[in-house]
């Protein structure tokens, strides 16, 4: 129950600073990707923001024995650079251009009920169950 409460109030604090920093606002994301005509740089500061706590607080988490709430520390061990990294990172990158989202200010942003924010939080989830049919199907039958 402690982990649950966790992710929820972990969730709520990351909505409501996706809020008030005005991310999930898709003209933010816009006019940073704008660099040549009316650049917003407010998005650059949320990322410095961001890596700069998370850079101190990975540092301090990290030096524990494990977790508050859970027995091991699940930190990614995979390194190199692939085919599938670069084209999701591709993949990614066009959807946040087009949209104006990422996946967490889009689900946020949900509960606006704007229609253009519903269409693409449908899209990213038929995209994933895309990949994992496509994944399935195709790329794990030559491995």
């Amino acid at each position: 129950m402690s982990l649950l409460l966790a992710a929820f109030f972990s969730a709520l604090m990351f909505g409501l600073g996706l809020g008030v920093a005005g991310m999930t606002l898709p003209s933010k994301v816009i006019g940073f990707l704008d660099v040549t005509g009316n650049w917003d740089p407010s998005l650059a500061f949320v990322m410095i923001g961001a890596i700069a706590v998370h850079s101190v607080s990975y540092r301090l988490i990290t030096k524990r024995a494990s977790p508050i709430l859970t027995a091991n520390f699940q930190i990614p061990t995979k390194r190199q650079i692939d085919p599938k990294l670069i084209f999701g990172s591709l993949l990614f990158g066009a959807g946040w251009g087009l949209g104006g989202f990422c996946p967490g200010p889009a689900i946020v942003a949900a509960v606006s009920g704007v229609p253009s924010v519903l269409v693409f939080l449908v899209s990213m989830i038929a995209g994933v169950y895309l990949h994992q049919f496509i994944n399935k199907s195709f790329l794990s039958k030559g491995n």
